[in-house]
């Protein structure tokens, strides 16, 4: 009778264990329990998600730096084939014509020029009628607008935007010489691809939108001083062929190209003046920038909302932006580097030779 009476107590015992088990189970969690998780998942975001973002703009830094390399080593496959870097082109009027060759007698700018370079030769090709003269033929006219619709990855820094067109306010229909717009109205434009990267034109310059015909440009008395090409003292600049042996304070201690700076409140409009024409123009600040302007020095400026700068180098990096040098190295320029450095860095024959690649 007493054993029959403690194995009942144990199975109530067990019973009510596993009553109470089943009632702990059915009752969840708390309120107070389930914001402690929550805390305690946003503390552990708040703490990772710096993390990766830092790990992106990483990422998006290096192939920013990757894209300026292979721009440079472009240019520098250029001088070694025709002996100069590539030429700026004539002015913000012009695109680049597959007749007329490198040198100053191309009219499109530094990135037209070295489209060979960049496996885009096929892009280069387009609109090529065999004729490097005036009058303008429709098969130029079609051919610079379908390659100026475009879009180039190496041409774009990720961290700013993407290789897609944007709109371009002052696009004149794709024509080799765009002042002519009013008799050939007939293509409806997409845009033009970005261009986040900029040749240095150093000092002395300025932009222009060069001459109004062909025959003008090869006249011996048109006065290429007006858009600075007797005066600049960087590498790339309106109607220049320079040679290495020009760049004398040497290749590794004077700047090549660099990322240009540009108005976040533009970057998708094409309302910010140096971002409004497709990317293979001739000699603008759109492709060239500046290390000094009027002998005042130009520093490299964090992209800013609300400001509209012209001439100045730059980037959307938080730090500092990147910069090729002649010899094809890519360094990456604290934006609070002494502005006069920069300014020498940029001027290619100064006798201020500063070793770039401690920057």
């Amino acid at each position: 009778m007493c054993r029959s009476n403690h194995k009942s107590e144990i199975r109530n015992q067990k019973s009510t264990a596993l009553t109470l088990t089943l009632s702990q189970r059915e009752r969840g969690f708390t309120l107070v329990e389930l914001l402690v998780v929550i805390t305690i998942i946003g503390i552990l975001i708040a703490l990772l998600l710096p993390a990766v973002q830092a790990a992106r703009e990483a990422a998006r830094r290096l192939q920013c730096c990757n894209n300026l390399k292979q721009l440079s080593l472009a240019c520098l496959n250029h001088e070694e084939i025709h002996g100069f870097y590539p030429s700026g082109g004539w002015g913000c009027s012009w695109t680049g014509d597959p007749d007329r060759g490198p040198g100053r007698r191309q009219p499109g700018g530094w990135v037209y020029s070295i489209l060979p370079y960049l496996e885009q030769q096929a892009l280069y090709d387009i609109g090529t009628d065999g004729d490097p003269g005036e009058p303008f033929s429709q098969i130029q006219r079609n051919g610079a607008v379908q390659r100026d619709q475009v879009p180039l990855t190496m041409l774009v820094c990720p961290t700013r935007r993407a290789a897609i067109l944007y709109p371009r306010p002052r696009w004149r229909n794709g024509q080799i010489w765009y002042y002519n717009a009013a008799s050939y109205g007939t293509a409806d434009l997409a845009g033009g691809g970005g261009l986040d990267y900029a040749a240095n034109s150093g000092g002395n310059w300025w932009w222009c939108t060069g001459p109004r015909s062909i025959a003008e440009a090869e006249s011996p008395s048109f006065d290429w001083s007006q858009c600075g090409a007797l005066t600049s003292t960087g590498v790339i600049y309106s109607h220049s062929e320079i040679t290495m042996a020009d760049i004398i304070d040497g290749t590794s201690n004077t700047f090549l190209l660099g990322e240009k700076y540009l108005n976040p409140d533009s970057y998708y409009t094409g309302l910010d003046h140096a971002d409004d024409a497709a990317a293979f123009e001739g000699h603008a600040h759109d492709v060239d920038r500046g290390t000094s302007r009027q002998d005042v020095p130009l520093p490299p400026l964090p992209d800013t909302p609300g400001s509209m700068v012209l001439y100045n180098f730059g980037s959307a990096h938080a730090i500092g932006l990147h910069m090729s040098l002649c010899d094809g190295s890519v360094q990456f320029i604290n934006y609070s580097i002494d502005p006069l450095v920069f300014s020498c860095l940029g001027d290619r024959k100064d006798g201020m030779v500063i070793d770039g690649k401690k920057f």
